[in-house]
């Protein structure tokens, strides 16, 4: 079941779906894995990890709420400032309360075109503070800014058609054509994924310190989710490689490079 959080007015009524639901996965914790600090460049100070501390699910469903009610506006005003196509900019905000599913964000879209932000409940109950979830949520609302969205999908039709083509030419059969466009379409679709995320976590970490929240402390989060590596067909970067971007992003806005 989704629970929207599109009106602000409605966040109060919502908030009790999302405390039933948080207080059902407090019986069964999100096991996440742990790693050694990595060291950050040295022009931007270091945030060590927070002790690990349980939040009870009102607690996690107050700091959702809270960071949602905080970013909402500032990334609705960043979309308009930032935005280089004539995207909608009105954001909606869901939580998927499956209590099977893995921790996840996601950006979307509905048929009119507006910009849909979803959370499983698992991920809520994984963030271990505010600054996390603000991170996840300016990361996210980044990818729509960015119009990652539409140019995936260009990038997944022009692989299928390169590859489609080339089959094609070397005489496979209409079944093997259509194998192939869809692998093209997987490769296609991946070929500027890892940029694209270090480009969300740049823009996100900007947003994040503007809502008045650590993006520093809030990519910790990468430090207890699997480590994807370097692999060249993989769609998310290194794990040192984001949290270089996050402090890179920091260093930028203190500096002035940014805003």
């Amino acid at each position: 079941m989704l629970h929207r959080f599109a009106p602000t007015g409605h966040l109060r009524r919502a908030a009790l779906g999302l405390l039933a639901a948080l207080a059902l996965t407090a019986c069964a914790p999100v096991v996440v894995s742990d790693a050694p600090p990595l060291p950050g460049p040295p022009d931007v100070g270091q945030i060590s990890a927070p002790a690990v501390t349980p939040q009870s699910p009102r607690q996690a469903a107050n700091n959702f709420l809270t960071v949602i009610r905080r970013m909402e506006p500032v990334i609705e005003r960043e979309c308009l400032a930032r935005r280089t196509d004539n995207i909608n900019c009105d954001y909606q905000f869901v939580v998927d309360d499956r209590l099977d599913m893995e921790p996840n964000a996601f950006q979307t879209l509905d048929r009119a075109g507006r910009p849909i932000i979803g959370f499983t409940v698992s991920l809520i109950a994984a963030a271990q503070n505010a600054d996390e979830l603000a991170f996840v949520v300016g990361h996210e609302a980044s990818h729509h800014i960015l119009n990652h969205l539409s140019r995936k999908s260009t990038s997944a039709t022009a692989g299928a058609v390169i590859l489609g083509g080339l089959a094609a030419a070397a005489g496979a059969d209409p079944g093997t054509i259509g194998s192939i466009q869809r692998v093209g379409a997987s490769v296609g679709s991946r070929v500027y994924s890892k940029e694209w995320e270090l480009q969300a976590d740049y823009m996100g970490t900007i947003i994040t310190l503007a809502a008045g929240y650590d993006p520093v402390r809030g990519a910790e989060f990468f430090r207890r989710m699997p480590d994807p590596g370097d692999h060249i067909l993989g769609s998310h970067p290194s794990r040192a490689a984001r949290m270089a971007q996050v402090q890179r992003a920091v260093a930028d806005v203190r500096s002035g490079r940014a805003r």
